[in-house]
């Protein structure tokens, strides 16, 4: 028998973490979570949308401006391998790692999105639920 990744079983493909500080558009009610670290959404898309708006976050109130900044911030040294996830988010993206991603572009961030929750769940995101999730911004 095989389990879903985290991300995915919680359609979470960001593996963002809870946060008292942020009410996400789509979350699971607190009394209905099974998972006391990580956000749930009630659907893929809800997921894909929150991972969105965080790295356009990142952009406007930290000042991420390379792949390498985002993912800095997204994966840190302290949880991470960062340097190897950045490879991996640029591979999949074929991209450089200085690349700047246009935060307002549908194409550019759902490419992102997926590449970061195939780093994260180890299986190639459906675009479909990626683009559902750009579309609910």
């Amino acid at each position: 028998m095989t389990t879903q990744p985290r991300g995915l079983r919680n359609n979470n493909p960001g593996n963002i973490r809870n946060s008292d500080a942020t009410d996400w558009q789509g979350e699971v009610p607190a009394s209905k979570k099974r998972d006391n670290t990580f956000e749930e959404f009630e659907d893929m898309a809800h997921g894909y949308r929150a991972l969105i708006k965080l790295l356009q976050n990142y952009r406007r109130k930290y000042g991420c401006q390379t792949i390498a900044d985002f993912i800095s911030r997204w994966a840190p040294r302290t949880e991470n391998n960062t340097s190897g996830y950045i490879s991996r988010v640029c591979k999949e993206m074929q991209v450089p790692t200085t690349y700047v991603p246009d935060v307002e572009d549908k194409a550019t961030m759902c490419a992102f999105a997926a590449a970061i929750s195939q780093v994260e769940n180890g299986v190639p995101a459906i675009m479909k639920d990626v683009e559902s999730g750009w579309d609910l911004l």
